[in-house]
């Protein structure tokens, strides 16, 4: 029986605020099982609740989940940081004009969980795990690599989090509208400023990032398979990227590292 190591993110500390998994919530998981092993090479085993886990190589890289049938919540990725205590979280979430969706909550061989929204209403997660920390260097095909945070609500939002998720912040070449997120001393997060009519139909969100080993096929593979290109490649200081749907609409962007 392949052994599954939890380990979402590579090089994530377990510092509060660090990167700890990413999660898809939708409607037909067995086909976004299809679309994401044809993509990324993922295989997929059992997990907690209604989750599979997405495996590479018996590393678990990310879940998937079965969102319930009478709600009408769209198909997106959601990034979890890590807490030192949820509960404490979850009640600064609410201080800090945030809501809490669902939790806090124990879940088998995940530990103590939350699901949250910032004021701008942008859906993440936080998570108490004891596990060991992802192995260093880990950034081949199909591993989330990154995650950003696109929002109308700038300055507010950094605060948000910065409480929340005890992160310190340093200023991008973009200026005050590029916010690099920092935990322990480590980047974590980014946070990116859009106006509200870039925003619309979308609102404020989270933008996961996987590895590619090459941008230019995978914008090629991901019609071929049902999904959409929403913005073409284009080159970044972290490499080429593109930002894309799955056939059910979930957004992600991929990402191959620079030359």
């Amino acid at each position: 029986m392949t052994q599954v190591r939890q380990a979402a993110i590579p090089r994530a500390t377990r510092a509060p605020g660090a990167p700890w998994r990413v999660s898809l919530l939708t409607h037909r998981p067995a086909a976004a099982e299809e679309f994401y092993g044809a993509l990324f090479g993922w295989e997929f085993g059992p997990g907690p609740g209604r989750r599979a886990r997405a495996l590479l190589d018996g590393q678990e890289v990310a879940g998937i989940g079965q969102s319930p049938p009478d709600r009408q919540f769209p198909a997106a990725w959601t990034p979890f940081f890590t807490s030192s205590d949820v509960d404490l979280s979850a009640h600064q979430v609410r201080l800090c004009g945030g809501t809490v969706a669902v939790g806090p909550l124990d879940s088998a061989g995940e530990g103590r969980t939350v699901v949250a929204a910032d004021p701008a209403g942008a859906v993440f997660g936080l998570g108490e795990y004891a596990g060991p920390s992802a192995a260093p260097g880990e950034d081949g095909h199909g591993l989330p690599v990154w995650t950003e945070l696109i929002t109308y609500e700038t300055e507010r939002v950094v605060k948000f989090y910065e409480a929340v998720c005890s992160y310190e912040q340093e200023s991008g070449a973009g200026g005050p509208e590029r916010v690099t997120l920092h935990s322990a001393g480590r980047p974590a997060a980014a946070l990116r400023g859009a106006g509200r009519t870039a925003l619309r139909g979308r609102g404020a969100h989270w933008l996961t990032h996987f590895r590619v080993t090459d941008v230019e096929w995978a914008l090629a593979r991901v019609p071929a398979l049902g999904g959409r290109v929403r913005e073409p490649a284009r080159d970044t200081a972290s490499g080429r990227s593109a930002t894309v749907t799955d056939p059910q609409g979930a957004v992600f962007a991929v990402l191959q590292a620079p030359a």
